[in-house]
């Protein structure tokens, strides 16, 4: 089992970290940033925090891997911050693994979110053997043009502000991937939503329960093999997540890495599987398509697996906390949540 973080509290004292790209730094990306830190504080009550390093810049942060490992060990380890947020995912976090001390974030458990490219940092966190929470960043969900999407605030609430059992999560009314550019011209331009067609049960009946474990599926690609992959014992019982990122890749590397999950015995250890909404739904169909040829070909038919889920790299957003117990319904394509993210 995971240790959960403490909930977090209006006054209390957070940190933002640059682990993967470093643009939150870059001074055509600042007012971005500081949308961000706003929202953190007048939305939510908290007191924000730039680690050292982290507003050094994408080229600085880009050469300095180990500035970036610097930057979380120094949040983890400082008492008066109770919460840990990543401005932004990118692609390289992986290269700040061999500056990573597990026993400084085993002794100070505490809220940790990101998504994307923070998914390696997330398998920090689940190496050393506390739980994290898949969800917004800084730089996209807090500094979203006009406001932020009352369905992620309601999620971060429910999540890291109570320690009462999440429950259902309810599938977001409308959705967007639009790409508006980050200028500040278009600060009061919202972008466009769709209305969304809620979960797709693409196979299995009846309920499966397990404890999270995921991320995106092109950043764990990056995990495997390194001493961050997790122990076989993760992925027994579980309900896996996966998520594509804004590259969108093609459907057949969909297929290509699921038939690794099934190799590796991991598609069998699981009880079923949560996949996120595809970024502006390309490949929509495409991908099913691939899912289920999968399935069949490694006689996983009637594992339960539940598609167009709104995390990762969509808005607007829920939060995915590691190892907590969820659950998937095929009858009633719903999904849950059944205990507490934090204590």
């Amino acid at each position: 089992m995971l240790i959960k973080p403490k909930k977090l509290q209006p006054g209390d004292r957070v940190a933002t970290v640059s682990p993967s790209w470093g643009g939150a730094g870059d001074p055509k990306l600042r007012w971005r940033y500081e949308q961000g830190v706003k929202r953190l504080e007048e939305v939510f009550g908290l007191e924000v925090i730039p680690m050292p390093n982290s507003l050094k810049g994408s080229d600085y942060l880009y050469k300095n891997p180990q500035a970036r490992a610097e930057d979380l060990m120094t949040a983890f380890k400082d008492e008066s911050i109770k919460g840990i947020f990543a401005n932004i995912g990118g692609e390289d976090s992986i290269r700040i693994l061999p500056y990573i001390d597990f026993d400084v974030i085993r002794e100070n458990p505490k809220i940790f979110m990101g998504y994307s490219d923070v998914t390696v940092s997330h398998l920090f966190c689940h190496k050393a053997g506390i739980s994290s929470f898949y969800g917004p960043a800084i730089l996209t969900d807090f500094a979203e043009n006009v406001e932020m999407d009352p369905y992620t605030i309601e999620s971060i609430n429910r999540t890291l502000f109570s320690n009462e059992v999440i429950g259902e999560i309810q599938p977001a009314k409308e959705w967007t991937s639009e790409r508006l550019e980050w200028i500040e011209e278009n600060k009061k331009r919202r972008r466009t939503m769709q209305l969304n067609s809620g979960y797709d049960v693409l196979q299995g009946t009846g309920v499966t329960r397990g404890h999270l474990i995921g991320g995106c599926l092109e950043v764990l690609e990056f995990a495997k093999g390194t001493e961050l992959w997790p122990e076989k014992k993760y992925w027994n019982d579980s309900i896996i997540f996966f998520e594509t990122s804004e590259e969108k890749p093609e459907p057949r590397f969909i297929k290509y890495w699921l038939r690794n999950y099934a190799a590796q015995g991991i598609l069998h250890k699981t009880k079923g599987i949560i996949f996120g909404k595809p970024q502006d739904e390309k490949y929509y169909d495409e991908y099913k398509d691939e899912i289920q040829k999968v399935m069949k070909e490694f006689n996983l038919e009637d594992l339960p697996i539940i598609y167009n889920l709104n995390f990762g790299h969509t808005e607007p957003k829920f939060i995915l906390p590691y190892g907590a117990l969820a659950e998937i319904d095929c009858e009633q394509k719903t999904f849950k949540l059944l205990e507490s993210g934090v204590v």
